[in-house]
């Protein structure tokens, strides 16, 4: 029996093993396990989800369930050929199919960027895929969160009905993180906190961009009674009502509306309450020059105050035009405030001083318009204050002329008591001074008939020596002499003892 002995293998024989071993290797599939992450292709994108290849002996099947992450119509953002990670849910249907995830896939980290963005107060943007009663629904990085109705911006519910919430699905809105458990799976945002962050933010670098005196372009974001608030681009800066137009009768509702666009002159930055105010008219400076061409300095024309303030009165001129009236140019003599003289509604006279054309002001004197005024029909009482005025003036404003009746009417009647008091004032200091001239009269003639009027000292004097007499009468008659009372005066005015005689 002979022995049979194998020939050693080739090298080129142990590389084809190889290739053979790495084929059979690859050609069997992977094993999957629920909660893995992995990366496929999409395939097909159907109308309830995406067929992707993740290198299993059967595609993989997302749900559209499984896609909220991705926004509202996520199958409209992708195509076959799109890369994708997705999260194994089941390995293998009972179709025989892998149940993936997208949205679980992108949770897992979502949770963690999440917990980032609450502990820093990071403000970031997200779609918003639906809402209920409560409020709006949003997927964030994966993870299901809800933003309150409180907590959406301008969420008021419409006069017609409808629901405001419905408008904002597909929106990009700005987001912040205000309450995280993922214990609960429990998201809380917030939309209004964002916004007020947001622009505290863009306020601290609008206030260090802007300049006062230059112009910038704004939006209408509210309209109140006393002027307009002016979106500048993340800040809001007001515009008040007497800078609004150059005629100061104009309101607020009438020239604008929410959400005009409009120039505005940058007037005053308060660095320190972060107020910004604005001036419209301002803006506009071209208006004002072709308003002014119909006055030249030296003009007297009529004027309604519209403002007392500590050092003058604000006139509005025919135009409309509005001046300054200084306290010194409204009467000749020196007052503490402009409301001795005039008050928030007259119409009086104005002589035009001065034109400044590249500051926008006029200034007006009341004092060196009253010559002329008078002449032309208008009165003043003592103090300065207009009683009556012409008809051009009346016919220039017509409303406030019909107003001030009253008061024109109570300032004359106010004259008169004045100058009724003034003039028995005058009556009785006449009367005193006459009653004094003739008491006067009578201590002179007095003083003529009865010789000139002894002093004190003269009068005690010879007071003693009518009793000194009438003491010596008395001795001689045999009674014991005494002092009296008149002596006794005549010593005291004399600084002298006036002993009886004996």
């Amino acid at each position: 029996m002979t022995n049979q002995t194998t020939p050693p293998a080739t090298m080129d024989e142990f590389e084809d093993m190889a290739a053979l071993l790495d084929e059979s290797t690859m050609s069997e599939p992977r094993q999957l396990r629920r909660g893995e992450v992995v990366e496929g292709k999409v395939m097909n994108v159907e109308r309830d989800g995406l067929l992707v290849d993740i290198g299993f002996k059967s595609e993989g099947v997302v749900p559209l369930s499984e896609m909220h992450s991705m926004g509202a119509e996520p199958l409209s953002k992708l195509r076959p050929g799109d890369t994708v990670l997705v999260y194994i849910v089941q390995p293998e249907t009972a179709e025989g199919q892998v149940a993936l995830s997208i949205d679980r896939a992108r949770g897992e980290q979502g949770w963690r960027t999440l917990q980032e963005r609450f502990e820093s107060g990071e403000i970031f943007e997200a779609e918003i895929t639906g809402y209920n009663k409560g409020g709006l629904l949003a997927n964030v990085e994966g993870v299901n969160a809800f933003i309150p109705m409180s907590q959406v911006v301008g969420a008021k519910p419409g006069s017609d009905g409808t629901n405001p919430l419905s408008a904002q699905v597909s929106r990009a809105l700005r987001l912040k993180v205000i309450e995280i458990n993922r214990r609960r799976n429990r998201v809380i945002l917030s939309e209004r906190a964002a916004l007020q962050e947001w622009r505290a933010e863009q306020k601290d670098r609008l206030l260090d961009e802007l300049h006062e005196g230059e112009i910038r372009k704004g939006t209408i974001t509210s309209i109140r009674n006393f002027g307009v608030f002016v979106d500048l681009g993340g800040a809001d800066g007001l515009v008040h009502l007497s800078e609004l137009s150059w005629d100061r009768n104009a309101q607020p509702e009438e020239l604008f509306h929410v959400g005009d666009e409009v120039n505005v002159y940058v007037m005053r930055i308060d660095q320190d309450t972060k107020k910004i105010a604005l001036s419209i008219r301002r803006a506009s400076p071209e208006q004002w020059e072709q308003l002014i061409t119909r006055y030249a300095v030296g003009d007297v024309v009529p004027g309604v105050i519209t403002k007392l303030v500590a050092f003058g009165a604000f006139a509005r001129l025919p135009g409309p035009v509005e001046g300054l009236v200084h306290v010194s140019e409204l009467v000749d003599r020196r007052i503490g405030h402009p409301e001795e003289v005039v008050d928030e509604g007259d119409v009086v006279p104005l002589k035009i001083v001065r034109i400044e054309h590249d500051r926008h002001r006029l200034g007006l004197s009341l004092r060196e318009a009253r010559t002329d005024a008078q002449l032309r029909g208008w009165n003043f009482d003592a103090d300065g204050r207009v009683t009556a005025m012409p008809e051009d003036a009346a016919a220039s404003f017509p409303d406030e002329a019909k107003a001030l009746e009253p008061r024109y009417e109570a300032r004359l009647a106010n004259a008169a008591e004045q100058a009724t008091a003034q003039a028995q004032q005058a009556a009785a200091a006449a009367a005193n001074r006459e009653a004094n001239a003739s008491e006067s009269q009578a201590q002179r003639a007095a003083m003529r008939d009865d010789g000139p009027v002894l002093t004190a000292m003269q009068a005690a004097m010879q007071q003693a020596q009518a009793d000194l007499a009438a003491q010596q009468q008395d001795a001689d008659a045999g009674e014991p002499a005494a002092e009296t009372p008149a002596i006794e005066a005549a010593a005291a005015a004399t600084d002298e003892t006036v002993e009886p005689q004996e």
